[in-house]
C-alpha cells in the first residue's frame, strides 16, 4: 500500500510499505547496517541508502540515537508538569528555554485549560521542585500541576542530554 503524507514542513511525499518497514526496523535498532536492512526489506544496500537519504530529506527520519536507561544514569524520577502560561509572556522565549533544559524529555503544546504538558526526568523530588521554581522565577507561569510516574509501562527512547 502506498500512502501520501504531509509533513509539518509542507513537503508531500509518498511512503510505501518498504519505507515503513525501514522506519520500523530502525526504530527497533538504529545500528543496523545498510546490508542488514537490505536483507530484511529485500533491497540492495545502495537502494536502502537511497531510501534513507530521501526519508531524512523529507523529515521522516529525524535522527538516530541510543536508548539510554534514565535510571542507570541517575535520573529515576519521571514527572509530568501541566503548565498554564502567564498572560503576555514571550512564548518563543519560553519554548526556547524548555527546549534547552536538559531535564525536559518532551514538551507538548496542548488544548484545554493548560498551555503545555512537559515531561521531565530528574534525580530527585528536590530536582522537580527546582525545575518548577526556575520556571516560576522566570515569570512564564500562571499555574502548574505536577504528577509523578509511579512506574512506566511504555516509554520512548530516552535522550540523555547532560
Amino acid at each position: 500500500m502506498i500512502r501520501q503524507m504531509t509533513h509539518q514542513s509542507g513537503q508531500i511525499g509518498i511512503m510505501d510499505e518498504i519505507d515503513r518497514k525501514i522506519c520500523a526496523l530502525l526504530s527497533e535498532d538504529a545500528r543496523q547496517s545498510m546490508a542488514q536492512l537490505g536483507v530484511r526489506v529485500g533491497l540492495s544496500p545502495s537502494a536502502v541508502n537511497d531510501r534513507l537519504r530521501r526519508l531524512i530529506e523529507r523529515g521522516v527520519l529525524r535522527r538516530t540515537r541510543a536508548d539510554v536507561d534514565p535510571e542507570a544514569v541517575g535520573l529515576p524520577v519521571a514527572a509530568f508538569v501541566w503548565i498554564a502560561l502567564a498572560e503576555g509572556i514571550d512564548e518563543t522565549a519560553f519554548r526556547a528555554a524548555i527546549a534547552d533544559n536538559t531535564a525536559v524529555t518532551a514538551c507538548h503544546h496542548v488544548t484545554g485549560g493548560w498551555s503545555y504538558l512537559v515531561q521531565i526526568r530528574v534525580a530527585s523530588l528536590v530536582a522537580v521542585e527546582d525545575f518548577l521554581v526556575a520556571l516560576k522565577r522566570a515569570g512564564w507561569i500562571a499555574r502548574t500541576e505536577t504528577m509523578l510516574a509511579l512506574s512506566t509501562v511504555v516509554e520512548p527512547p530516552f535522550r540523555y542530554r547532560r
